[in-house]
């Protein structure tokens, strides 16, 4: 039950009544419309901590003194970017506000702060984990006193409890806090100036986006997102949708001739809008969910890599014998991109929690770079700024370009344009982020179950350990990668690999599991996950190749993997706990073990489709629980996801 509590504790309470309801009964039934459950009015601080006190759901707190579209409370109430978020205005502070500085959407300071980036705007949203550290705020806001206003005080004492606060920032809508009867009628007229549905539904459109995304897709996808809840079509449906668009694509793409390429780009097109819409929809219903957004992250990566497999299908079946090698190739590269994009942003939001460690020293190349990529993201608009968020070749430029080389020139080109695209950004983000994070100087890894990330399993714990975690897991896949060379050249001549080769490249593989028990505290570690999923992938596909596997099963393989990592990875973004059968996926060392015994033993196929069958088996199923089986035990009630 969500609980929420309008402070009345200052004198401002009683000068912003004016004409009209007083703010304190507006603010409540406005908050009732948002969404809560029970709505209190606390007349001092030590009231609102029984309130917090006694508390079984979110809580919600507001001040007396804010006028704002019921929208902008709805949207704090429901906002999924964390559980416990505060209001941000760019409005000049007055007497008695809290300023506030942000650093990527987290509040890290609250009170006078001179380089702040907004003020506090009087409401905020309090998960339950935090209601402990709201409660002792209070108390403790009670006894300071000071100049600042009660609810400003309030947030200032629960920042400095250590809790993760986020920023809810207005955009279109209108909000400001008040301190008299004139000042309540110029924000009234404001709030009654604008549209409210019509700002909803640009605010479904993010504020920041990429190249191709903002100019040939939110340019038009607001119509579509209207149409599509208007007929009552949820985000997750939107999302289905998306993933048979892309399908049909993938299947055109295999099929080959120019009509099918043609139709084959404009289903993927079509397939990406729909990748945009069914976010917007979330955001315009303000129907989020913990299955919806894990939901959206793997259907992401099953779309784009099923489209790769109708593209090496289709390369080949026009005469180019790899076809199927460089679509595995291209699922591979991104693959460890979107790892090294994943804990690169969770070392970002750790640093931003510890600026001080950050802006310690100014200097360097690492600090250089920090200090240009800071100015370049303001300004936004600008050459630079598009440049910076094209050349890294997201996801909306992946597709486009997949679209218009595979309509004009074919799948071979298309999936080629892929590769060369793909390892120019890996290279320049690579390099300039391993610079940044060397001057960064912190850990991300120690912060997060460690085994569970790095995807160890029981052989780990019988292993010596190192200290060197990084180093051990770019050995790993050094060793894959020759091997996998290696298994190229003696399959192109026609010899067998030697046994003694797989061996040594798997003592290599299983160096890298004496850095699971090792601190991962250094300021490269972040990079270790990525490196054991090139190592993994990259041995599986050297024991395919030198066992004369299909390449299709290959592939299949290498998808089934990167299924089971991405579920990772989404549970990291969407801070969920690990999947609920993850203990039986035999960890990453266990899986190659199997799959060089395989090899060894002369059945590399059947080691593969019967590996790949167990690890999807286990997949569904744990999605099965994770999602329907054990949400429903939860409730007491029928299975249903999110």
């Amino acid at each position: 039950m969500t609980l929420a509590i309008v402070l009345a504790a200052d004198p401002a309470a009683g000068l912003v009544a004016g004409p009209g309801e007083p703010l304190t009964d507006r603010l409540a039934a406005q908050w009732r419309r948002a969404g809560a459950d029970d709505v209190r009015v606390a007349a001092d601080l030590a009231e609102l901590a029984d309130l917090v006190s006694g508390a079984t759901g979110p809580v919600l707190v507001s001040g007396a003194d804010l006028v704002a579209h019921t929208a902008v409370l709805t949207h704090l109430a429901t906002s999924p970017v964390g559980p416990t978020v505060a209001l941000v205005l760019t409005d000049p502070p007055a007497a008695g506000q809290a300023t506030v500085r942000e650093e990527r959407g987290q509040v890290v300071a609250v009170g006078d702060d001179a380089d702040a980036t907004g003020v506090f705007g009087g409401a905020l949203r309090v998960g339950v984990a935090d209601l402990p550290a709201l409660a002792d705020a209070a108390r403790a806001a009670t006894v300071t006193g000071g100049p600042l206003a009660a609810v400003d005080r309030l947030v200032a004492e629960l920042a400095a409890r250590g809790p993760l606060i986020f920023a809810h920032r207005v955009r279109l809508l209108v909000a400001h806090r008040v301190g008299d009867a004139a000042q309540r009628a110029a924000a009234e007229a404001a709030v009654a100036a604008v549209d409210e549905d019509r700002a909803e539904l640009k605010l479904s459109v993010k504020e920041r986006d990429d190249f191709f995304t903002t100019f040939f897709v939110s340019t038009w996808s607001p119509y579509v997102t209207k149409a599509a809840a208007r007929v009552g079509l949820g985000p997750s449906g939107v999302t289905l949708l998306s993933v048979l668009l892309a399908v049909a694509a993938a299947v055109l793409f295999g099929v080959g001739g120019r009509l099918a390429l043609v139709a084959g780009a404009v289903l993927l097109y079509l397939g990406f809008v729909l990748d945009c819409v069914d976010g917007q929809v979330a955001r315009y219903t303000r129907h989020f969910s913990a299955w919806g957004g894990w939901l959206d992250t793997m259907a992401d990566r099953f779309k784009e890599y099923v489209v790769y497999a109708g593209l090496g299908f289709g390369a080949t079946h026009a005469g180019f014998r790899y076809g199927w090698a460089l679509a595995l190739a291209a699922m591979t590269l991104q693959t460890v991109r979107h790892m090294t994009d994943t804990w690169y942003g969770a070392l970002h939001d750790e640093a931003a929690r510890r600026p001080k460690v950050v802006t310690g020293d100014a200097g360097g190349l690492g600090g250089k770079l920090n200090a240009a990529s800071t100015r370049v993201q303001a300004d936004t608009g600008s050459v630079s700024y598009w440049l910076k968020r094209t050349v890294v070749f997201p996801i909306g430029e992946r597709w486009a370009l997949i679209a218009l080389a595979a309509a004009l020139f074919g799948p071979l080109v298309a999936l080629c344009a892929v590769l060369v695209w793909g390892s120019l950004a890996f290279a320049y983000t690579g390099a300039l982020r391993t610079l940044r994070a060397r001057w960064m100087k912190v850990p991300v890894l120690t912060t997060v179950d460690t085994g569970l990330h790095r995807d160890d399993g029981l052989l780990t714990r019988t292993l010596p350990t190192t200290r060197r975690p990084l180093a051990v897991a770019a050995v790993a896949a050094l060793g894959a990668a020759a091997l996998l060379v290696w298994a190229l050249w003696a399959v192109h001549g026609g010899r067998d690999l030697p046994g003694w080769g797989v061996i040594l490249a798997l003592v290599l593989l299983l160096g890298a599991a004496q850095g699971s028990r090792a601190p991962h505290a250094g300021a490269l570690d972040w990079l270790v996950p990525a490196a054991l999923r090139a190592a993994e992938y990259l041995f599986a596909i050297a024991v395919g190749v030198a066992g004369r596997a299909p390449a299709w099963l290959i592939f299949a393989y290498v998808l089934v993997l990167t299924l089971h990592h991405y579920d990772l990875t989404a549970r990291l973004e969407k801070r969920q706990s690990a999947p609920p059968l993850h203990a039986v996926t035999l960890g990453w060392e266990g899986r190659s073990l199997l799959l060089a015994i395989g090899l060894i033993a002369g059945i590399a196929s059947i080691a593969l489709a019967t590996l790949g069958a167990y690890l999807l088996v286990v997949f569904v199923a744990s999605v099965v629980l994770a999602w329907v089986v054990l949400p429903a035990r939860a409730r007491g009630g029928a299975p249903s996801p999110g």
